[in-house]
């Protein structure tokens, strides 16, 4: 049961050849080398990006307002856990005087 099953290498199913290999003579040519092409202009394959100063000013002023956006949320969430937190705290503390003061008078 725990013995290892070592795989056996499956038959091959028809004839298999080598691949014949051709061994045809080569020559060496020399040549000159001819003049070197010129360079392709790459500059204009592909449009720039140019800033406008009015494109600036939108790009400046839509960062800001994002800022401040995210900036809002954030602190309303920390003043809504803040808020939660301490009116958990009062009725923890309202509890317990009511508590405390039913066993003082019984």
């Amino acid at each position: 049961m725990f013995r290892p099953k070592v795989p056996t290498m499956p038959q091959p199913t028809g004839l298999v050849t080598p691949p014949a290999v051709v061994v045809e003579p080569t020559t060496v040519v020399q040549h000159t080398p001819a003049a070197p092409a010129p360079a392709p202009a790459t500059a204009t394959a592909r449009p720039t990006v140019q800033l406008t100063p009015g494109a600036v000013i939108a790009l400046v002023g839509s960062g800001t307002a994002v800022v401040l956006v995210v900036g809002a949320v954030l602190v309303s969430m920390l003043l809504a856990v803040a808020i939660t937190g301490a009116s958990l705290a009062i009725c923890a503390l309202v509890i317990r005087s009511l508590i405390g003061s039913e066993s003082k008078h019984r």
